[in-house]
């Protein structure tokens, strides 16, 4: 890969310390618990939640039982964890790290997990083969992912059509989300793979509501806005983010609520 890989993720930590993500990371819970019943947790079994936000994952995990050890690349999404944390009363062991370079010995943890959270990392073959060096000969790792058809998959797009394009060799995020890919990312590895579709629903009092929240909290719209209002052309994404959200909506009184399509992968390391 040519890009500059850390410039790369310098810029990821720009982009997901822009906003207020803890607050968007409130509308994906229920994505967590599912997480976390699909991957099972077992009192005093070793934990590692990747790519962790503010603790989504990591936190209902140590409320389970587990020794978790959570790990994300952003100081500032780490500390707003580490305050949810001491507010759950909960011991988390919290590391700023990089998924495509996990700070651990092989063979280390009974469950690894991540949430919408290593998708971002730019070599997917890379993060996939961390996910499964860490994790214990028989042990699960299961993660989610944004399919491309579904609500955010196209919010993607959307904010892309307005944007530079990408460097050709930068895979996407949601590519995590459909499973002939994360086939080929974890071929070398030798897991065992399953998928199960899922969708989990946002609400807001009418679509505007919900384009004015994004374009408050989401760091990558965030971004965008700061890269095109000083151009002149915000106007038009947002009048095409609201035309997107407006058609997706599935309410009927003026409110806003649409189901956003996810990917829940399983890999279990061969024993």
């Amino acid at each position: 890969m040519s890009i500059d890989i850390a410039a790369f993720k310098e810029g990821q930590r720009n982009v997901w310390s822009a906003g207020d993500y803890p607050d968007v990371a409130q509308m994906i819970e229920p994505v967590a618990h599912v997480l976390l019943e699909r991957v099972g947790v077992q009192r005093g079994e070793e934990f590692l939640d990747v790519a962790t936000g503010s603790g989504n994952v990591a936190i209902p995990a140590a409320q389970l039982g587990a020794n978790v050890t959570a790990l994300d690349l952003t100081p500032k999404l780490l500390q707003a964890a580490r305050e949810r944390a001491a507010r759950a009363g909960v011991e988390v062991r919290w590391i700023e790290g990089d998924a495509e370079e996990l700070p651990f010995a092989e063979s280390s943890f009974d469950r690894v997990t991540s949430c919408f959270g290593v998708i971002f990392a730019p070599r997917h073959h890379v993060a996939a083969a961390e996910l499964v060096r860490v994790a214990r000969p028989g042990a699960t790792v299961a993660f989610t992912a944004w399919t491309p058809e579904g609500l955010n998959g196209r919010l993607f797009k959307t904010i892309g059509a307005h944007m530079p394009p990408p460097p050709p060799e930068l895979q996407s995020p949601v590519l995590w989300g459909e499973e002939e890919h994360v086939r080929s990312i974890f071929a070398d590895t030798g897991a065992e793979l399953s998928f199960e579709r899922r969708t989990v629903t946002f609400t807001r009092d009418s679509p505007d509501a919900w384009v004015a929240f994004n374009e408050r909290a989401l760091g990558p719209l965030i971004m965008a806005k700061a890269a095109l209002e000083p151009q002149g052309k915000w106007a038009d994404l947002r009048a095409d983010l609201l035309s997107f959200y407006s058609d997706a909506n599935e309410a009927t009184d003026g409110s806003f609520s649409a189901s956003a399509e996810y990917l829940l992968s399983t890999a279990r390391r061969p024993a």
